[in-house]
């Protein structure tokens, strides 16, 4: 699968599990129902997956923690407040590179609306 392909059921499954839970839970619960809705679709998800870096020909084992890495190809941050800001948008961005991947999702569960908490951050993706 492509990663427009994993992003395009990524988005489908948020949308059922904000509609089913509404907005203002902690993020760890849409991290989880996300988690196990992804699942049933036939995705593999590492939750809180730790993800090395390289700094001066060092590798330090934990860079950072995504809140989702969805089939080995799309990284998924999960908030849950009333307005994303940049620095949100520039984390996502700093992962991507940092990992070598190419799309990330930025997922607010905060909103009334899902449609309006989804953005696409891309690194490199044709």
């Amino acid at each position: 699968m492509t990663e427009n392909e994993i992003a395009t059921i990524i988005v489908d499954a948020a949308v059922k599990v904000h509609r089913a839970l509404g907005p203002g839970l902690f993020e760890s619960v849409y991290e989880a129902v996300l988690t196990h809705e992804l699942r049933l679709r036939g995705l593999q998800v590492e939750r809180q997956r730790a993800i090395a870096i390289c700094y001066d020909g060092i590798f330090l084992d934990e860079g950072f923690r995504a809140d989702l890495v969805v089939s080995g190809k799309v990284i998924v941050e999960i908030k849950s407040i009333e307005q994303l800001a940049n620095v949100h948008r520039k984390q996502l961005l700093t992962y991507l590179r940092l990992s070598g991947m190419k799309l990330g999702l930025l997922l607010n569960f905060g909103g009334a609306l899902m449609k309006d908490g989804i953005e696409r951050i891309v690194n490199g993706l044709a």
